[in-house]
């Protein structure tokens, strides 16, 4: 039930958010100043009517009272002063009625010059209210085109927000080859160390040979064919550690190339 409500007044929000859309607003804004400005005309229509019909009257009752003036001069002139005197009382009523007629005329007038005045007044209204709603359109449309340059512009990303990744790969990267350098520089140092063991080692047997070969010339050592064995045991160790550094050579190769 909670959800239905919620869903009702998030439907009533979107209602009344298309309703109170700008370009909504305007439109119906100018169909009631158009609206009321044709009910105003019509209503200076009937004024005016009712203006005219009253001149009509009014022009009516001057050429009856006229006709009844030329007739009692008539029978006046014939000697009949009755039918004279009673022309003139019918005109003397038509009379007071024509003065009640001017007076009704001359407001209505009035009352339409207002009117006049006032239509040309809301036309120039309307007219100013419908230029000024064009407007007002076209910077709602202005503002809406660059609110969605805006959110679009919003998802854009540039170099500079990278910036922290390419640093901490270029950190990585370097890292990577110094360990890559002090690898080969242990392990250039390690062949190198290697070789001068081999060399001071060759050394000791070629010492220990010459040391041998005068000790017998002395006399004071056994025979010669004892340091047989001997030599060829070291020719052995030269051998077999020359074939251990060519594994680690090749091992370290192999791992550098990974």
């Amino acid at each position: 039930m909670k959800r239905f409500f919620q869903w009702l007044k998030a439907l009533f929000n979107r209602g009344m958010d298309k309703l109170e859309d700008p370009d909504l607003m305007l439109d119906q804004a100018r169909r009631d100043m158009q609206t009321a400005l044709i009910q105003n005309r019509e209503k200076a229509v009937q004024a005016i009517t009712q203006k005219n019909r009253l001149q009509q009257i009014l022009d009516e009752q001057e050429k009856k009272a006229a006709m009844l003036q030329t007739q009692a001069e008539t029978a006046l002139r014939g000697g009949n002063r009755e039918l004279a005197k009673q022309f003139l009382r019918e005109k003397s009523t038509i009379d007071s009625t024509i003065e009640q007629y001017r007076t009704a005329l001359a407001q209505a007038v009035e009352s339409v010059d207002a009117v006049k005045l006032a239509i040309k007044r809301q036309e120039e209204e309307v007219k100013r209210k419908t230029a000024e709603a064009l407007a007002l359109k076209a910077q709602w449309k202005q503002s809406q085109i660059q609110s969605s340059i805006t959110k679009a512009l919003e998802g854009l990303t540039f170099e500079n927000e990278y910036e922290g990744s390419f640093a901490a790969a270029r950190d990585r990267i370097k890292d990577k080859q110094a360990e890559a350098a002090a690898r080969q520089e242990m392990f250039a140092g390690s062949i190198q160390g290697k070789m001068m063991a081999i060399e001071d080692q060759a050394a000791d047997y070629a010492a220990e040979e010459e040391l041998k070969k005068l000790e017998e010339r002395l006399g004071m050592g056994a025979p010669s064919a004892t340091t047989t064995p001997l030599a060829v045991e070291a020719t052995s160790d030269v051998a077999a550690q020359l074939e251990e550094l060519e594994k680690r050579i090749n091992q370290g190769q192999n791992n550098n190339n990974a």
